[in-house]
This record gives structure tokens, C-alpha cells and sequence, in this order.
């Protein structure tokens, strides 16, 4: 494996944090304006902060990529960073 295919790999592996930490923040946005208002930068990076600590969690519990039950935790860990960055 080459430099450029280590890249990608690893750029696959954290894609879904970065995902949920652009689409998160944003429904959450569209949901509750008023209380979220000026907070999506830094609930963005939460959400990838805490997104990428996640898989690479998922991925020594588990021992592959990919499980749901690591994209299930995703998830929630997402609704929890929106809710301790801006509902509570």
C-alpha cells in the first residue's frame, strides 16, 4: 500500500465523523434557531472531535470498521454533543 492509498484509507475511515459534524449541527440548527444561534462552527468541531474518538473507539472494541453498533454510538454521541453544546 502505497502513501496515497494509506491516505485515502484513512480519509474513508473518519469520513462519517465529518459527515455527521456538517449535518448535525445543521438540522439542529434548522430545529432550534433560536437557542443554537451562532453555535454551529463549534458544535461542528465537537461533533468531529468527538465523532473521530468514536470510530476509533468502535474500531479497537470491535476490532473491524464498519459495525453498526459503532455508527449506532455515532449517532448518539452526535445528539449528545448538541444537546451539552447547546440545549442544556
Amino acid at each position: 500500500m502505497g502513501p496515497l492509498d494509506a491516505l485515502i484509507h484513512i480519509v474513508n475511515f473518519f469520513l462519517p465523523a465529518m459527515g455527521m459534524a456538517l449535518l448535525v449541527p445543521s438540522l439542529a440548527r434548522l430545529v432550534w434557531w433560536k437557542p443554537l444561534k451562532g453555535q454551529w462552527a463549534r458544535q461542528a468541531r465537537w461533533v468531529a472531535g468527538v465523532g473521530a474518538g468514536v470510530l476509533v473507539a468502535g474500531l479497537v472494541l470491535t476490532g473491524r470498521d464498519g459495525a453498526m453498533l459503532t455508527y449506532g454510538a455515532l449517532v448518539l454521541s452526535s445528539a449528545l454533543v448538541i444537546w451539552w453544546t447547546g440545549l442544556r
